[in-house]
């Protein structure tokens, strides 16, 4: 009748009580957790990609995480039978670009579903809308810090969303972005040398050229002295 299990080495273990079970469990388990919980490796907490979704580590991590948790990005992903697109909340028109772009660029910095779609596809429907030009220049000086930190991530697919972006908001804002090029070229001169990205590079500085002006063209070489002007 005694509430203490005795294993067969002689150790005493006493089940836990309801009380305990409660703090333990997470709210987002199905099955009943196993008596002795695997612990992390520290490798886990480099690599989101690998996380327990029910582990310690799978709390939104990130700024845009905890804003998309909390209903503040103004679309959600829904799920086609072919492709998945964006439901936004109100017209994308209506949106105030400050801070929504800037959280957007923020989010290409994320590895895991759904952020990683909701963050470039939002970037991107955003500046196709009336009047993006006027909204988003004004905000370049706290943009380009954002998207310079997806172009240096270690991660392809976030430096590739970066990249993009890069070129979507270059077309919306034009000869604008050229002062603050040179944060940005450091970056791409150095995926330049891997042989998987020169050519999307090119054409990106292509396109920064195009829609840049001949001013581009100087500030470009400057960083990347080898690029041949289109």
């Amino acid at each position: 009748g005694s509430n203490i299990l005795r294993m067969s080495s002689g150790i005493q273990i006493k089940p836990k009580t309801a009380a305990q079970k409660s703090k333990t469990s997470s709210p987002l388990t199905c099955s009943p957790e196993p008596a002795i919980k695997p612990q992390p490796k520290p490798s886990d907490k480099l690599n989101p990609k690998t996380i327990d979704p029910f582990g310690a580590y799978s709390r939104p991590t990130s700024a845009f995480a905890a804003t998309y948790a909390k209903g503040g990005i103004p679309c959600r992903l829904v799920h086609g039978s072919v492709n998945h697109k964006l439901q936004w909340e109100c017209l994308p028109e209506t949106v105030p670009f400050d801070p929504l772009l800037i959280t957007l660029a923020e989010g290409l910095r994320e590895t895991k579903h759904p952020y990683t779609f909701v963050s470039k596809e939002g970037f991107k429907e955003l500046l196709l809308v009336e009047g993006a030009t006027e909204k988003a220049i004004p905000l370049l000086p706290r943009l380009v810090p954002v998207l310079k930190a997806a172009l240096a991530h270690a991660d392809d697919e976030v430096f590739g969303r970066g990249l993009d972006a890069l070129v979507q908001l270059s077309a919306v804002v034009g000869p604008s972005l050229n002062e603050h090029l040179k944060h940005l070229l450091t970056n791409l001169s150095r995926r330049l040398m891997d042989k998987k990205f020169r050519e999307k590079v090119t054409v990106a500085l292509q396109n920064l050229e195009q829609y840049g002006g001949k001013a581009t063209v100087a500030i470009i070489k400057s960083k990347i002295p080898t690029y041949c002007s289109v």
